[in-house]
């Protein structure tokens, strides 16, 4: 996916290129994420359409949910969406991320060899 250590170091602009698109998809992640979360609150729970994307964006942030859950089918929803965010979290942090980490260690080798 990323340049090999052999290969030179990505230009600044294809590197900002890259850091885009990643952010982009990030943002798609979250938000299909967010979109799982607001149906599942409104059709579980019963609760208004603002009011599902107040707890699915609070669970998706990992503050917890605003709405207390009434109804077993709530609560289960709750629990696995809840499981569900905290990977898609870790997930896309590590997906925005992964090109400065890749750069950094590709140019910390580049480095290294010119000693």
């Amino acid at each position: 996916m990323y340049e090999h250590h052999t290969h030179p170091l990505l230009p600044k602009k294809k590197f900002y290129q890259r850091l885009f698109w990643n952010f982009l998809w990030g943002g798609v992640i979250v938000a299909f994420s967010l979109f799982i979360g607001i149906l599942g609150y409104h059709f579980t729970e019963n609760i208004g359409w603002l009011d599902s994307l107040l707890n699915a964006s609070m669970i998706l942030t990992g503050m917890g949910p605003v709405n207390p859950m009434i109804t077993a089918a709530g609560k289960l929803f709750a629990s696995f969406y809840a499981l569900f965010s905290g990977v898609v979290f870790l997930t896309t942090i590590a997906f925005v991320l992964s090109p400065v980490a890749h750069r950094f260690l590709h140019k910390f080798h580049l480095e290294e060899k010119e000693k």
